[in-house]
């Protein structure tokens, strides 16, 4: 199972648009997850019509169009995994114990908000991801979303994609 992760794309007020490159990716992948702030409905729209099957949750940018058709909190079977999405997590130190204690059910927690990519295994084996965000990289040197195959209870192929900014007109 193809998946692609996401976060924090922040339409249309960190960026006009999605880049070309995710959008371009966004029907391949099996299942799309996205970790909240998207700001927009036509973002979460836009979304939903290009996966194939969409996981998201609301953030703390999203207003109350997108909370009433977002959970907080997502959870989700795939490949034999169990995942939670939520989007924010709290501070990065101790993140691991506090997030393997909220979700002790889960094999793999996908979150947001900090805009900056994550990838570490808690104590328990609880993995944590942050894809970051394609279009708002603040203090990191690319924007950047995940990718990953789920299967048979294994995550695989875990790619960071860095995205390469478009060319400025002129």
């Amino acid at each position: 199972m193809r998946l692609l992760l996401t976060s924090d794309t922040h339409l249309p007020k960190r960026a006009k648009s999605l880049p070309e490159e995710l959008l371009a990716a966004l029907p391949e992948a099996d299942v799309v997850i996205h970790a909240g702030d998207w700001v927009d409905l036509a973002a979460l729209d836009l979304f939903a019509s290009r996966a194939r099957r969409l996981i998201g949750v609301y953030g703390n940018n999203d207003g109350p169009e997108l909370r009433a058709r977002l959970p907080e909190i997502a959870r989700a079977e795939l490949g034999g995994l169990r995942f939670a999405v939520v989007h924010e997590t709290g501070p990065a130190a101790g993140r691991e114990k506090r997030c393997a204690e909220r979700f002790p059910d889960a094999d793999v927690l996908v979150f947001g908000h900090s805009h900056i990519p994550w990838d570490t295994t808690a104590p328990g084996g609880l993995r944590l991801l942050n894809p970051g965000s394609p279009t708002d990289r603040r203090r990191q040197p690319h924007h950047t979303y995940m990718t990953a195959e789920a299967h048979a209870g294994r995550l695989s192929r875990l790619t960071l994609h860095r995205i390469t900014p478009a060319p400025r007109p002129g």
